[in-house]
């Protein structure tokens, strides 16, 4: 495999079994263009190289099909919109959401994650009184489903944090007093920084599945690559 450099109007790392030009014409077996983000530890790009544990599991699916593909790094807003104008096949990784079901279909779930309250050691609220969520200060990664749901049930979110890393750095530094985040991610950021995992106070919130969302027009195209796409994919779990 083989590693280049492109770009939209930002650095991307793509990742492909050959060079070659993306075009208009993607919808075709011969290749699979999905698009994610950097978001360690599921998304990694080290040196240049691509890796981290949902990169892996797609990978290994798609060998397991005999799939050509590429998988382009970038912005996480920008592959959902590009899969959304079915410019790319898919996306990943992603929880359901209702926007996302108008547009794409997700495959069975690559990870099942542990969804967890963060909280400040100076705050002592307790999160199950209905008044917390007005009292506190929230946030999660912004424009991301955990964000959105924030907002939509009504909970003080403050901040607009572009990735986990900037999240942590607001709790630790008290811009925010809760934190919504994936547990694995979060304490990835936190073992970055050497901060104690104990130095939070961690809240379970349940878990999310985490998904490939394929493009209707292609799954359209295609009507049965998503059956063998969860067909391979329990071979790599």
């Amino acid at each position: 495999m083989q590693i280049a450099r492109t770009g939209y109007h930002h650095t991307k790392w793509v990742l492909s079994l050959a060079l070659f030009l993306l075009s208009g014409s993607a919808f075709a077996l011969d290749r699979l263009y999905l698009a994610t983000q950097e978001w360690p530890p599921y998304q990694t790009v080290d040196r240049g190289e691509i890796g981290g544990v949902a990169v892996e599991r797609v990978q290994c699916t798609l060998r397991q099909m005999g799939q050509p593909y590429e998988i382009t790094m970038m912005r996480w807003d920008k592959a959902q919109l590009l899969v959304e104008a079915n410019k790319m096949h898919g996306y990943f990784s992603g929880s359901s959401s209702a926007s996302r079901e108008l547009y794409s279909d997700a495959s069975d779930p690559l990870i099942s994650e542990e969804l967890s309250w963060f909280i400040s050691p100076n705050v002592s609220l307790d999160l199950d009184d209905e008044s917390a969520k007005y009292k506190a200060r929230f946030s999660a990664k912004f424009n991301t489903n955990k964000w959105l749901n924030l907002k939509e049930e009504g909970f003080n979110v403050v901040k607009k944090p572009r990735d986990s890393d900037s999240l942590l750095q607001m709790l630790w530094q008290g811009d925010i007093d809760v934190a919504l985040e994936y547990r694995l991610v979060f304490e990835h950021s936190m073992a970055q920084e050497n901060i104690p995992l104990d130095y939070f106070r961690r809240v379970p919130y349940g878990r999310q599945d985490l998904m490939v969302h394929f493009s209707k027009e292609f799954l359209r195209k295609n009507p049965v690559f998503l059956g063998n796409f969860n067909k391979a994919l329990k071979q790599c779990l």
